[in-house]
Order: C-alpha cells, then sequence, then structure tokens
C-alpha cells in the first residue's frame, strides 16, 4: 500500500536531505504519515522534489537509524510504530520514599566497605520495567546483541550525561560496559602496548586501577599527591622515568580521600601528558552532583578516556557503565568491546535504556543524593572533632587516625565492634608506606538509628587509643 502524503520541502540554508528528514517528521507529526504507511520509492520522490537519489536515499537512512522508518527488504520504507522502548503510556507512577523511611530494624554490625544506595523508590521503578521488557523486550531476546539494539542505551546514556563537560558528544562515542571496573579495563586493553607497559597512579588510588593493570601485566608506578590531586613535577618526572604510557585518576571525587582537583591543577597535568604523549583514563564513578571542573576528555580531547556508571547513583546491581573514547577514537573501543563479549544482554540494555529515560530517574536520584547528605551530616556531628575529610554529595569519609591508632589496628578494633571500614593500605601499592587512616563509606541500607550508632561505637575507639601498637 502506498500513502497520499505529499511531501513539501521548506527552503533554508540547510542541506537538502535535512529537509526531506523535516518534511517526513512534519508529515508523521500532523497525522498525515501513519504508522505502517508505505513511503515512496528513492528514486520516484526524488524525482517529485526535483533532487537526487542519494539525498533522499541519506534522510531515509538517518530516520530508519533512528527508528523513525523501518526498511523491509524487497517491500520499501515504512513508518514506524511507536518505539516499545519508551514507557508505556500510562507512566509508571512511584512514590518517592524519603530516606527516613528506611528507618526499619536497628543492626548492631554495619559495613562500610563499600556505599550502600538508599531505597527511594527506584528498586520498584526497576521491577516495574522488567516486568515490561519480560512481556515484550524490545530487542528481542533470540539474536546475539548488535550496535543497532544497544543503540536506545546509548542514547539514554547520552541523556544521563547531559551537562557533563566532556566537549563533543555523541551516541556513536558511547562504549556500553559491564560496570565502571569493565570500562577501566577495556580503555587500558584499548591503550596499552608492548611487553611489558607502564601505568601511573596517585599515591592514594582506587585499587581497581592496579588490579586491572596487575592483571595486563602492566607495571603500577605511584605519582605523589597534595591536597589538590597530583602533583604536575612528580607526574612529570615519574612519566620520564618510566616511560608511562596512560595516567589512571579520579579528579572529580578522589577515592578513597574524596579531594578534588581544580582546574588549574587539570591544566597542568594534561599539557605535561600531551608534552610526553601520555594517555589519561578519569574514573568519574564516584561523582553524585554536577562537575566543577572540565573533564580531561575536554582539556585534552585527543588523549581523554572516561568512564563511569550508574552504581553509585541509581543501583549497582545492575553492572552498567559506559566509558568514553577521545574524540575520533570512539570505534578502536567499540572494537575492543565487541571483542571481548560481543556487547550488553540485550534484555539488560532495554532496561537501562527505559530507566535513564524514565520520567522520575531524576527525581529518584536527587532523593538519593539527599539521603546520602543525611548519614554524611550524622557522620560529622559524631565524628566531626577529628582529622575526617568529607563532602556533602560523596558517598564516603577519610578519616586521618589520632596519636595512638594505626590503620590495620583501628579496622581490627572496629570489625570487633561490629563496624567494617577499610584500611588505608588498600589503596596503596604493595610496597608503598600507608597513612594511618581508613575510608567510611556511607551505608544507608541500614537505619540513621544503626548507622548512627556504628559511628558512637568508632567514636569510643578514636576517644581510646590502645597503650601498645600493634606492629
Amino acid at each position: 500500500m502506498g500513502t497520499i502524503w505529499q511531501p513539501e520541502l521548506v527552503s533554508g540554508q540547510g542541506p537538502k536531505y535535512q529537509a526531506v528528514v523535516s518534511s517526513i517528521r512534519r508529515g508523521i507529526d500532523e497525522g498525515a504519515l501513519k504508522p505502517d504507511d508505505k513511503l515512496p520509492p528513492v528514486r520516484e520522490l526524488a524525482w517529485t522534489l526535483g533532487i537526487t537519489p542519494g539525498t533522499v536515499a541519506r534522510a531515509y537512512t538517518i530516520l530508519t537509524d533512528e527508528g523513525t522508518l523501518k526498511a523491509e527488504v524487497g517491500r520499501g520504507t515504512f513508518v514506524a510504530p511507536p518505539s516499545p522502548m519508551r514507557v508505556s503510556d500510562e507512566p509508571i507512577e512511584i512514590d518517592v520514599i524519603p530516606h527516613a523511611v528506611c528507618e526499619d530494624e536497628d543492626r548492631y554490625a554495619v559495613s562500610l566497605f563499600s556505599p550502600h544506595l538508599p531505597c527511594v523508590g527506584q528498586d520498584k521503578v526497576i521491577c516495574q520495567l522488567m516486568a515490561q521488557v519480560a512481556k515484550e523486550p524490545p530487542s528481542g531476546v533470540m539474536h546475539y546483541p548488535s550496535r543497532d539494539s544497544a543503540r536506545a542505551a546509548r542514547r539514554a546514556v547520552l541523556r544521563w550525561l547531559e551537562g557533563t563537560p566532556l566537549g563533543p558528544l555523541g551516541e556513536k562515542d558511547i562504549t556500553l560496559c559491564h560496570g565502571g571496573q569493565n570500562g577501566i579495563l577495556l580503555i587500558l586493553q584499548s591503550v596499552l602496548q608492548g611487553r611489558k607497559p607502564a601505568i601511573l597512579i596517585e599515591e592514594l588510588a582506587y585499587p581497581g586501577f592496579r588490579r586491572v593493570a596487575e592483571m595486563l601485566r602492566a607495571d603500577v608506578v605511584p605519582v605523589a599527591m597534595d591536597e589538590d590531586g597530583l602533583i604536575p613535577e612528580a607526574f612529570e618526572a615519574a612519566v620520564k622515568a618510566h616511560d608511562a604510557q596512560v595516567l589512571c585518576t579520579s579528579p572529580e571525587v578522589h577515592n578513597p580521600t574524596g579531594g578534588f582537583t581544580p582546574v588549574a591543577r587539570r591544566e597542568q597535568i594534561a599539557k605535561i601528558a600531551r608534552r610526553h604523549d601520555v594517555q589519561i583514563l578519569e574514573d568519574d564513578c564516584y561523582r553524585m552532583g554536577v562537575n566543577r571542573a572540565p573533564t580531561y576528555r575536554m582539556l585534552a580531547p585527543e588523549r581523554g578516556w572516561y568512564v563511569s556508571s550508574i552504581a553509585k547513583t541509581i543501583t549497582p546491581s545492575l553492572r552498567f557503565g559506559f566509558a568514553i573514547a577521545p574524540e575520533g577514537k570512539w570505534s578502536i573501543l567499540r572494537r575492543t568491546a565487541e571483542h571481548s563479549f560481543f556487547g550488553l544482554a540485550t534484555p539488560l540494555c532495554d532496561l537501562s535504556a527505559m530507566l535513564l529515560m524514565h520520567p522520575q530517574i531524576d527525581d529518584l536520584t536527587q532523593e538519593t543524593r539527599r539521603a546520602f547528605n543525611t548519614y554524611v551530616q550524622s557522620a560529622v556531628n559524631i565524628l566531626g572533632g577529628y582529622d575526617l575529610s568529607w563532602r556533602e554529595d560523596v558517598p564516603f569519609l577519610w578519616l586521618r587516625l589520632p596519636m595512638g591508632w594505626r590503620a590495620g589496628a583501628f579496622c581490627q578494633a572496629a570489625e570487633a565492634v561490629g563496624v567494617q571500614i577499610r584500611s588505608a593500605e588498600e589503596f596503596v601499592c604493595r610496597d608503598a608506606r600507608a597513612p594511618h587512616a581508613v575510608r567510611m563509606a556511607i551505608n544507608a541500607g541500614v537505619s540513621l538509628k544503626s548507622f548512627d550508632a556504628a559511628m558512637l561505637r568508632l567514636r569510643d575507639l578514636l576517644d581510646g587509643p590502645p597503650e601498645q601498637i600493634s606492629v
């Protein structure tokens, strides 16, 4: 069947193929083109409009790629039905739950190893979307993952990253991965060369950098830092001494101290990296609020790699993350992912796309931040008399221990009273000296009453250090 649609091009300065795209979209919006209506053949529409067939074919391709049209071999091009990827016509209404509602039973043992997100309603959204995907999976359940099946998820990530200073960014630049740690692995696999490459990390750094490097048989070199992050002179000296290929860093929310690297320092680091041809891998997984400074991908677009996930803002259970290559190098990273695991499972991509585009997702993440902030403020009120580093939008605290305590002994004593925390030793290289400090992640999965009780037990330990220190 054909259509009585009459195309009309609006004259203007833009390319003609874009005018064709706009004309077709206008026809759909105005009801002249309905789902499953057949579009004129390319040559017929080109003759009608007085333009080349290649121009019409390009317009059809753009609209097909975005899902507005669908092409069927041997039959022609048709208007696609409304995408099932969107949330249903009757949106799922979830009450955003204030954090105080989560105060259920009191628990004595509290783990502060890793951040635990509060339940503010995102669990119900996820469960309902899972049911929706199971009932009518947009990508089906009988095919290997493909670039096309993941397109909606990549577009959803683009929306999620709106406002992040990453420089020019399109859907093709997004490579989906199984959480932030997998993104780090993919980037280093894409970048490292030679039999024994070297990477640089901050002297206190996320342990996942070291673990991936060791798995790839790379040397790990710690670089001295101060309150603003990496010290530029130390960074350059390490690059020269070890012929390093990659710097792994967390400038927006440093793990484990919660520190922040200001713009001027980042510009110095980027300048040195450019001078010595060093790639920069930026881990942004712990940021919960807006960026305070440009990313390295914006400052050094030819060498800035970026990785993040939804683990600290929505849920870690889906293991949904994304990695972004420097400008023009997206195919390298995409190829690494496809050669490693073909692609994320199609139901996971469908679910994640719907989740990130859900009309309540911004409210849910904002409530998550508020809940974390409540716990952070509580910890500061109880432990603020000690040398504590914290930020309202960071789900962990860094505590420098008072005289009389060493990190290992303090962690053992804390576990004995039902509180699990991480020693600074976990954030340094194996042969490096660790400061007498601990990281305490915010566990908003327990009641605020339980969390406060855990903080009070830690304060009791800090107030009464042992007379003898275990070596």
